[in-house]
């Protein structure tokens, strides 16, 4: 726990960002935009690894490691990436994550991912994901690539999208995140866009939907549809990291966001290894938003209780954890 809260990170990835990981210069050029968030948006006073330390297979346990014993982290979900068109192994392979989440199921939770325009090879990798390894959740990437070219998919699409949404269900799983705005490489920034998310939780209203890095830079249409719809969250992964670097654009994306969707629809998530979970939550939590913002536009100031639901308790409520027994089972 950082203070009185309880932290349940909401991503990090066992990145395989070794060069010869890549496949071609969409692979190459996804990896090395990965590299400068990491580069531009750790402080000054905290350790910039060189690109040649960074662009490596991360191992597993250094995941554990940074998470666990380097921060004051609590829980974590293991997230996969299903970028097999970009990279030999999807960059965070599904399976390491699950090797992750095997070596502390109390604290680490494995989330899923499968690619919808595979169709039912999709679907049987989704059952085995559940069944035989444990996914409580997954994650969706809405632009693939065919030799070379970008393929995009949309959350609303019956034919593509609902089919996997359904399977999920059958399966008994009722969290899905999904990647919307960072345009990373050579992905259309259209793609990235949040407007399929209105059609996805309106025809499955019992899944709850987690809109990952708050769809930058589409913040306003995501703030309107989050007010809208009682299924779709926001995590802060990677968005918190402006916390340091860029304080007042992080204080104009949060105060739009408690403002119109209010304290209990936002997550935090760390992406680590792209950036180091401790610095990033120690300035979280003495972060408040400046008076001229809550004073001009009315934004909500970030308490005390809006920092412990969105560092912990509102993830562990998405997956149906008690965060009262949880943090007295788990909280150090």
């Amino acid at each position: 726990m950082i203070d009185d809260a309880f932290v349940f990170d909401g991503v990090a990835h066992p990145f395989n960002a070794d060069p010869k990981n890549a496949l071609g210069r969409n692979g190459e050029m996804f990896a090395q935009h990965l590299y400068a968030f990491h580069a531009t948006l750790t402080p000054d006073d905290q350790t910039v690894l060189p690109a040649d330390e960074w662009l490596k297979q991360w191992d597993i346990g250094e995941i554990q490691r940074m998470v666990f014993e380097e921060s004051d982290t609590d829980m974590l979900v293991a997230m996969p990436l299903p970028l097999t068109d970009l990279f030999k192994d999807g960059l965070s392979p599904w399976t390491e994550c699950a090797e992750l989440a095997s070596r502390d199921p109390e604290r680490i939770v494995f989330w899923g991912t499968v690619n919808p325009l595979e169709g039912r090879k999709a679907l049987d990798d989704m059952e085995v994901q559940v069944e035989q390894y444990g996914a409580q959740a997954f994650k969706f990437y809405n632009t693939r690539y065919d030799y070379g070219q970008p393929v995009p998919w949309r959350m609303d699409d019956p034919t593509v999208a609902f089919p996997v949404f359904e399977k999920a269900q059958d399966l008994g799983i009722d969290l899905i995140g999904v990647h919307k705005g960072v345009p990373l490489g050579l992905q259309p920034i259209e793609h990235t866009q949040t407007w399929d998310m209105d059609g996805a939780a309106a025809n499955f209203p019992d899944i709850n939907f987690v809109i990952f890095h708050v769809g930058l830079p589409f913040i306003d249409e995501t703030c309107w549809q989050l007010i809208r719809h009682p299924n779709l969250y926001a995590s802060l992964a990677a968005t918190i990291d402006f916390v340091v670097r860029a304080p007042r654009q992080f204080a104009e994306t949060l105060g739009k966001l408690l403002f119109w969707a209010g304290e209990d629809k936002i997550v935090y998530g760390s992406e680590a290894p792209l950036f180091h979970p401790q610095w990033a939550l120690r300035a979280f939590m003495d972060f408040q938003l400046p008076d001229d913002l809550v004073e001009g536009y009315g934004y909500p100031q970030l308490t005390d209780q809006a920092k412990r639901k969105i560092l912990g308790e509102n993830l562990l409520r998405l997956h149906g954890l008690d965060p009262e027994e949880t943090v007295e089972r788990l909280g150090t």
